[in-house]
């Protein structure tokens, strides 16, 4: 029977999108090398090219990549080798024998994992730990996670060939850590993942408002830890992101504008995200070991189940806050939580507790802390000084929708 050639081809660029990510963490694994390791899955897809159009379509197609990339690799190692006998060790490490490990659905899985976590080691910087996270585990490129960070691509890359070289040279375990280490690498891995997912949430600069290739990829990375390990902070983190990401097409008006959430025609919201999220809240909190995610979490789940603005339960809202100021009292929450308040006992009483912590010297750079005042400030009818916290909220904004936002409100003062 003739080969489909077209759909063999198909599939293969079908199987690149959805398991490349997964081949790629298996053979750094085989290989203890993230270069020869990308060099090893471009040699098996090549190689698929070439082959499946003749021979079929493999049965398990993930293990016939790792298998191939695993031992065109050792066939590169040895042409290599002949001229630089350095790489001798290497060849060594990486198994010179032709048996083939054990692989499996299951064992390929757990790798993405592993790669989570060597990735997020604590030996390695935030700003490293987010990049080859993007790179490595995502598959963005470092063009994508360079503009995402505004850092020039060359920067970018130089930091990348550091952490790896780091991982290589400090001998990292790739693995997922004894219980004993569990905790902190845990925290530092969902850290990572919140921070890429508020990244393409509410992008900090250029022209768009979102980047839904980050936050798609941060839920991907969430679903993926809540799979692979039973961990109340991973799921309440999980829920958090669907029930933000749940809200993003009503975010954005037709023509680009920034629309806040009392605004949003909640129609537009993804009400599948939604019972998602509050399933996931609801696990989370039943552990009795719940954190600042399930908690933030529980928190856009009252959102997510008001029909309307004015429906929203800011009672249980404020509460909820009080409970997650005990676990992690930062000036954000505070912040957020002084929003809270003014929603539920009017906006005085809000504008005292955002008052007391500018009084304290704190968030005086933090633009939505400024917008925030701003609002209750035009709310209360003070004029001036709206205009004046909107104008410094101004000043501090990078992203275009959020400047034309403010610069709006400043002309609506303007002109009473």
């Amino acid at each position: 029977m003739p080969v489909d050639l077209d759909h063999v081809r198909s599939r293969i660029d079908e199987i690149y999108r959805s398991d490349s990510r997964r081949v790629l963490a298996t053979l750094i694994r085989l290989l203890g090398d993230f270069d020869l390791a990308e060099e090893a899955l471009q040699d098996a897809f090549s190689a698929a090219l070439e082959r499946w159009p003749q021979d079929g379509i493999p049965a398990n197609p993930r293990t016939w990549l790792v298998s191939t990339g695993r031992f065109k690799a050792i066939d590169r190692l040895r042409r290599r080798a002949t001229f630089d006998t350095t790489l001798a060790p290497v060849l060594r490490r990486v198994g010179d024998a032709v048996e083939q490990p054990e692989l499996d659905d299951d064992s390929v899985q757990d790798d993405r994992l592993r790669l989570i976590f060597t990735c997020c080691h604590p030996a390695l910087g935030m700003d490293a730990q987010i990049a080859l996270t993007l790179r490595e585990v995502c598959g963005l490129t470092t063009e994508e996670i360079a503009h995402a960070y505004l850092t020039p691509p060359p920067t970018l890359a130089q930091r990348i060939v550091r952490a790896k070289a780091k991982i290589r040279d400090a001998r990292i375990p790739y693995q997922v850590p004894t219980r004993a280490d569990f905790a902190p690498r845990l925290q530092s891995v969902l850290h990572v993942i919140y921070l890429v997912f508020n990244e393409g949430y509410s992008a900090s600069s250029g022209t768009a408002i979102t980047r839904h290739d980050l936050s798609a990829e941060a839920i991907t990375l969430g679903r993926l830890l809540v799979e692979l390990m039973e961990e109340p902070e991973a799921i309440g983190l999980l829920a958090l992101m669907l029930l933000h990401d749940a809200r993003r097409a009503a975010r954005v008006s037709p023509d680009g504008e920034l629309v806040l959430l009392t605004e949003q025609d909640r129609s537009l919201w993804n009400r599948k995200q939604i019972y998602e999220g509050c399933n996931l809240v609801e696990r989370a909190l039943r552990s009795g070991r719940y954190g600042a995610y399930s908690l933030q979490a529980a928190i856009s789940a009252v959102h997510g189940e008001a029909k309307t603005a004015d429906a929203t339960d800011w009672p249980q809202i404020v509460g909820l806050y009080d409970v997650l100021m005990r676990i992690e009292p930062t000036p954000v929450i505070e912040l957020n939580r002084a929003v809270a308040v003014a929603m539920k006992d009017g906006p005085d009483k809000g504008l005292e507790l955002i008052d007391a912590i500018f009084g304290r010297g704190e968030l005086n750079d933090y633009t939505f802390a400024h917008s925030a005042r701003a609002d209750l400030l035009r709310r209360l009818d003070r004029r001036a000084e709206a205009l004046a916290a909107y104008q410094r909220a101004l000043e501090l904004t990078t992203q275009e929708p959020a400047r034309r936002f403010l610069s709006r409100r400043i002309r609506e003062l303007d002109q009473r």
